[in-house]
């Protein structure tokens, strides 16, 4: 179907709404994204829905304590090759994407859990890159890995970021407060802050980076002030230690938490966001509020 076409908008509502079943699919999911601003073709290296932090925000249904599974390569490869050739060179973007959307933006590494706890997760990167290359995708589509960066210590992730980075990709690193108590009731993690701002350093250092922050409400009340301070010092302690993230994405939450822990969680207003970024830019920090 042509641009254009005066047909009901409500055709694109499963990729606009994040849908992961799309096309019934075990590892690839074409998205609008919010943070990308066109199609972004995720990548689950989760589909059996383990992670393992626990972030009160989650959207994954029956989320588990886990890691990820080692990869089918022959589905992921098909799948993968499927997905670049509809968007490519089909109508998919034509059929299935509202026109002032219809770009591909990115392969983003992510999913149902922790993507790096993949024990193929260094092959995965790399397999991405050839991919896009056969493509010709590389000087337009980037590769980005959205992480929680907590794995960063070994030696085989560390290793799928440095090929990340020569093929100048992102790490869009989790990091949604600024102390040991609010770590441990967001993002169901027992990391001490220090110890996750040293993996912020770490992850900076490899590739680009870029802090990714989710807020929002609780009982219909915004973060506390005590909150917003300690996450500020906190920025501003990693880049003293000589962390060096591009900048901060600051986001809020667009569909309703799917964990029991998140059913009295809901959106800030924009207005508070942009203060958080104000705030935050005071730093010498990029922020980009994402929509």
């Amino acid at each position: 179907m042509a641009k254009g076409s005066g047909k009901s908008s409500a055709r694109f509502l499963t990729v606009t709404n994040h849908d992961r079943n799309f096309s019934k699919m075990k590892y690839v999911y074409p998205v609008v994204s919010r943070r990308s601003k066109g199609v972004s073709i995720g990548i689950n290296l989760s589909p059996n829905n383990a992670c393992n932090w626990r972030c009160e925000y989650c959207q994954v249904p029956d989320l588990a304590r886990g890691a990820s599974p080692a990869v089918d390569w022959q589905q992921f490869k098909a799948e993968l090759e499927q997905v670049v050739n509809e968007i490519c060179h089909g109508s998919f973007l034509a059929d299935h994407v509202a026109p002032e959307s219809q770009v591909l933006r990115d392969f983003a590494l992510s999913g149902n859990g922790e993507p790096t706890s993949c024990p193929d997760f260094p092959e995965v990167v790399k397999y991405v890159a050839s991919l896009r290359e056969r493509h010709g995708l590389i000087d337009t589509v980037k590769i980005v890995l959205i992480t929680n960066g907590s794995l960063v210590h070994q030696a085989s992730v560390r290793q799928g970021l440095e090929t990340l980075c020569l093929h100048n990709g992102e790490a869009w690193f989790k990091l949604d407060r600024g102390s040991d108590f609010a770590l441990a009731t967001t993002n169901g993690t027992a990391v001490s802050i220090a110890r996750h701002l040293a993996r912020l350093h770490l992850t900076s250092k490899i590739c680009r980076t870029w802090v990714q922050s989710c807020w929002y409400t609780k009982d219909s009340e915004t973060p506390s002030s005590q909150e917003v301070d300690a996450f500020i010092d906190c920025m501003a302690q990693s880049l003293r230690d000589g962390a060096t993230p591009e900048g901060v994405q600051l986001y809020t939450l667009a569909r309703k938490p799917l964990l029991p822990e998140g059913s009295n969680l809901g959106p800030v207003a924009a207005d508070w966001l942009a203060e958080l970024a104000a705030r935050l830019s005071t730093l010498g920090l990029c922020v980009r509020p994402i929509d």
